[in-house]
């Protein structure tokens, strides 16, 4: 276990380790909340960083998370046509609900519950990228196949 890591990141690096994955959360000084913060404070490419965006279905009022490539906006009809309903927002309260994290920080894997996951095909163009490990300043680096893995997602096209 990571040392002095805080209780949020402690938890995604023990969410990671259950899973069998060798990949480490680190804390940076400088805030990664958004991705072209991540992409500085990692030295990447934006379209390297994994923005973790929760929605909810407008009908069920279920989550859905959608991982997409940090250079990517999501086109939300596209995608709520995969999922099967309408989707909305989803505010600071219901997110922290849904996955035990704050938005900013939402880590791809060790939420509350198990996520209907979506992943941005763009991702896999690259051989490796960067995600949220539950605070605006922690991430851990891992390979687009790894979020396949750990989210049991599915690769679509977002945009």
């Amino acid at each position: 276990m990571a040392s002095g890591l805080s209780e949020s990141a402690q938890k995604v690096q023990k969410a990671l380790q259950a899973l069998g994955l060798s990949l480490q959360v680190v804390e940076l000084p400088n805030s990664t909340r958004t991705a072209a913060e991540a992409a500085d404070a990692v030295g990447s490419q934006v379209g390297q960083i994994v923005k973790s965006l929760v929605f909810r279905r407008e009908v069920s009022g279920r989550p859905v998370l959608i991982l997409a490539s940090g250079a990517n906006r999501v086109n939300l009809e596209s995608v709520a046509a995969l999922v099967g309903e309408p989707l909305g927002k989803a505010d600071a309260d219901y997110v922290r609900q849904q996955t035990g994290f704050a938005i900013g920080g939402v880590p791809p894997l060790g939420h509350l519950q198990a996520l209907d996951t979506w992943i941005d095909e763009d991702l896999f163009q690259y051989t490796e990228i960067w995600a949220a490990a539950g605070t605006p300043n922690a991430v851990f680096r891992l390979a687009p196949e790894d979020l396949l893995r750990m989210t049991s997602g599915r690769a679509v096209k977002i945009t």
